[in-house]
């Protein structure tokens, strides 16, 4: 029998296939770990993720999707799934709850997260509002940098910065290590006026906090704030009631004392804005990589919401994040509780 033959009847054609019945799609790329093995091990210890049960583990977290939410617009993939597995330490039940909730709060803050892409914040990025630091901590953690004074609002709305914001984290957390080392923020309060602090009231605050808290899949391992005014009490004050005690405890307020900041954080990754010796703050080397994942975003954020998942945005929002208009947002409140710092 010839070759055109064994293949004609080894693999079946699209004319042997019924009028109904179509080629299945093509599975997703396997998943392939890049983790070095000294982050394997602390994946271990620190997450109770075993090489050995991973794509298992996965699999039981995506056979849960597919029967308790089938309507869920969400990728399945290994690696997307692996890293809300990761962020909640391989608990399955809290691993799917995060995902359900990542996906409720982007759709229940469309100002936020509709036409999500890099293009779209260039005004936010070209200002310097925030940044990642070239070099991570000792542990391993990426270092985002916020600087609130390089915000005019009179140029753009307070939500950009959190796009913004979202935008950074979602570039970091496709990295393994940064899913297993977690995040460090630093948050360079210099020069934050009364005026300005009033433009991140309850509403806001506890829409952003429950995100970073419960609908984001990263670890933030520390919030270091420095050069805060005597105003900062009052913005915290804002903020304290929506934060964990555990994400409480990991806020360290140096003021104008560096040399507490490098206790935490060394001298030879900061530059030298925070007495460093890592050189000049440079913003323009992150805001090339994002602009460099441009399509990435435009997949992921650009496309139409099915109508199924408008219902679930609505119906899943996660408990702290719903657009209650019973949140007191009114300036008159915000700057009565920022005025009491004075």
């Amino acid at each position: 029998m010839s070759e055109e033959s064994d293949s004609l009847r080894t693999s079946p054609s699209v004319a042997s296939l019924s009028e109904n019945e179509l080629p299945p799609p093509p599975e997703p790329p396997g998943y392939v770990c890049s983790l070095t093995e000294e982050l394997v091990t602390k994946a271990r210890e620190e997450l109770q993720e075993k090489p050995e049960w991973r794509l298992r583990d996965v699999q039981a977290l995506r056979d849960m999707v597919r029967k308790e939410y089938p309507n869920l617009s969400t990728s399945l993939d290994d690696a997307f799934l692996l890293r809300f597995l990761r962020a909640r330490k391989f608990d399955y039940d809290r691993a799917l709850q995060l995902l359900v909730n990542y996906h409720s709060c982007r759709r229940s803050w469309p100002e936020v997260f509709n036409n999500l892409r890099p293009s779209a914040l260039k005004d936010v990025l070209a200002s310097g509002f925030l940044t990642v630091l070239p070099h991570t901590d000792p542990r391993g953690c990426h270092v985002v940098c916020i600087r609130p004074d390089r915000w005019i609002p009179s140029n753009y709305p307070i939500t950009e910065n959190i796009r913004a914001i979202y935008l950074t984290l979602e570039k970091l957390i496709q990295s393994e290590e940064t899913q297993v080392n977690g995040i460090v923020i630093l948050a360079d309060y210099k020069g934050v006026s009364l005026s300005k602090a009033s433009h991140f009231g309850p509403f806001i605050a506890k829409k952003v906090i429950g995100i970073l808290q419960d609908g984001f899949p990263i670890r933030i391992k520390a919030v270091h704030v420095v050069n805060e005014p005597r105003i900062f009490k009052g913005i915290f004050a804002i903020i304290k009631p929506f934060l964990k005690e555990k994400i409480a405890n990991r806020f360290f307020l140096h003021g104008s004392d560096l040399n507490s900041l490098h206790t935490s954080l060394p001298r030879s990754i900061l530059p030298k804005e925070y007495g460093g010796t890592a050189g000049e703050l440079d913003t323009a080397t992150w805001n090339a990589v994002l602009l460099a994942s441009e399509d990435d975003f435009v997949k992921e954020f650009c496309q139409p919401v099915p109508a199924c998942d408008s219902i679930l945005g609505q119906a899943l929002l996660p408990e702290g994040l719903t657009s209650d208009a019973q949140c007191d947002d009114s300036l008159r409140a915000v700057k009565s509780q920022l005025y009491s710092c004075y």
